[in-house]
């Protein structure tokens, strides 16, 4: 790969930040799938085709690590008397969006999952069902429903001008 690594990164950093966000939620889960996508990456970047799509490539990284800290969470206990660490803001629209990204953590697993893969991953819809499983066709429906969804439980507080009810 003649690309360097360290251009890759800054590239593509915030958009597979923002996919390990949308599949895992904000926080440090999301921030450990970042930093284990990089290092798998970077492991396997010397044998990497120059013909690659790296962004697509970095995304199923990505989405292979987030399942492994899915299953990491559920055989480890979490440790409640801490502090949790600051959470990265890199790759988030706004910081203060709470809300959005809650109603992103609150898509049915499907719905969530074309969305993130889809829309903030760059991801056709063929490649996003090869992830989740189905069909394009159906994963383009759980994209556009999810994005349904979005619209009205995220704008639900404003009327059709944008000015709060």
């Amino acid at each position: 790969m003649r690309q360097r690594f360290e251009q890759a990164v800054q590239r593509h950093g915030a958009t597979v930040l923002r996919v390990c966000r949308a599949v895992l939620g904000p926080g440090t889960d999301a921030d450990d799938a970042w930093s284990e996508t990089f290092l798998a990456a970077l492991r396997a970047w010397p044998g990497l085709d120059e013909d690659t799509n790296v962004e697509a490539w970095l995304v199923r990284v990505a989405h292979r690590k987030a399942i492994d800290v899915t299953r990491a969470r559920a055989r480890h206990a979490i440790p409640t008397d801490d502090l949790p660490e600051q959470a990265s803001t890199e790759g988030v629209p706004d910081a203060e969006s709470a809300e959005l990204w809650g109603a992103v953590a609150s898509l049915p697993q499907r719905q969530r999952l074309a969305v993130a893969y889809h829309y903030l991953g760059g991801l056709p819809h063929a490649e996003t069902a090869e992830l989740i499983g189905g069909t394009p066709e159906a994963v383009r429906r759980a994209a556009a429903d999810g994005i349904k969804t979005l619209r009205k439980t995220y704008h639900a507080g404003e009327t059709r001008e944008g000015a709060p009810r």
